[in-house]
């Protein structure tokens, strides 16, 4: 059966700082949550890992300690939040599986409060200051999509969102919009130089997400100068915001700033998917024959 062209839905894009106080945090996001269902938002999503500061900047293994269960605390109040405004939920948590093992997760949570399930981050960075594999085991869920009251959605995260193959997988099984939640920003040393090819980058190889796979995107950016007291190494990070709504033809229909708390609100209507696959039928012409390839990790000889 295919999937049906459903009614327009509004999403909200949750544009925080976080500190490192989980409890604040949590207050401060049902507090947003209340705010964008009041603007009309009915599918709301978090930065990554919005429960506190992003931590992975150093390899310390008591940080571990801020892992907690999914179901847990925290989906638990934001189920709460998600019925008491009849919204669905996004939410970017630090999840612990087991003992010694962890991963970089997001919850799904329903318009009348009930768990859908878990996207864990698949994509795992070890680069300077993004110390993840440390943390993370790489996700083991595939790259599902979740029924919500109000559309069909796929969820990535952060470093997720530089891979077109989930993008792809998670459109051919009928999202409507992909959430992309994430922490991501400039190194001081950098900024001067890269600063502005690296944001502009980021925001193009999700625009192409939307083009390649006419669907919409949605990605959630943290904002605010993060870094530890002084230690070796750690020279903190700028996160850059920057959170935006692009359509299925690429086009940014919602856009934050780079340095301020926002809540962005953007309507998606499902109808300008069919028209764009219609026009550009990138799924139609796929030569899904001879794609084997790509599951090797290089060819060149």
């Amino acid at each position: 059966m295919g999937i049906p062209i459903t009614d327009k839905f509004t999403l909200g894009l949750l544009q925080m700082r976080s500190t490192r106080n989980a409890a604040e945090n949590l207050d401060h996001a049902t507090s947003n949550i209340r705010e964008a269902a009041k603007q009309g938002a009915q599918i709301i999503c978090t930065h990554e890992l919005f429960l506190g500061e992003y931590f992975c900047r150093t390899e310390n293994a008591e940080l571990f300690n801020l892992a907690e269960a999914i179901p847990g605390p925290a989906t638990e109040a934001l189920s709460k939040a998600a019925r008491a405004n009849k919204v669905a939920i996004v939410a970017s948590i630090f999840e612990r599986r087991a003992a010694g093992l962890y991963h970089n997760s997001c919850a799904v949570i329903d318009a009348d409060g009930s768990f859908l399930g878990i996207y864990r981050k698949m994509h795992i960075p070890d680069d300077p200051l993004y110390y993840e594999k440390f943390y993370f085991t790489p996700g083991d869920l595939g790259f599902p999509a979740f029924d919500t009251r109000y559309g069909r959605i796929g969820v990535q995260i952060c470093w997720d969102q530089w891979y077109p193959e989930g993008a792809r997988l998670i459109s051919l099984a009928g999202a409507q919009v992909i959430f992309y939640p994430t922490s991501i920003g400039w190194h001081p040393a950098e900024k001067d130089e890269f600063g502005a090819s690296q944001l502009d980058a980021w925001r193009t190889i999700q625009r192409g997400h939307a083009i390649a796979n006419g669907v919409f995107v949605a990605v959630t950016n943290r904002i605010g100068f993060e870094r530890s007291s002084p230690q070796p190494g750690d020279t903190g990070i700028e996160f850059w915001g920057s959170s935006f709504v692009a359509d299925p033809f690429g086009r940014v229909i919602a856009e934050a700033s780079t340095n301020k708390e926002e809540i962005l609100i953007a309507e998606c209507d499902p109808a300008k998917s069919e028209d764009t696959r219609r026009n550009w039928p990138f799924l139609r012409d796929r030569r899904i024959d001879a794609y084997e390839p790509i599951l090797n990790r290089w060819l060149a000889k």
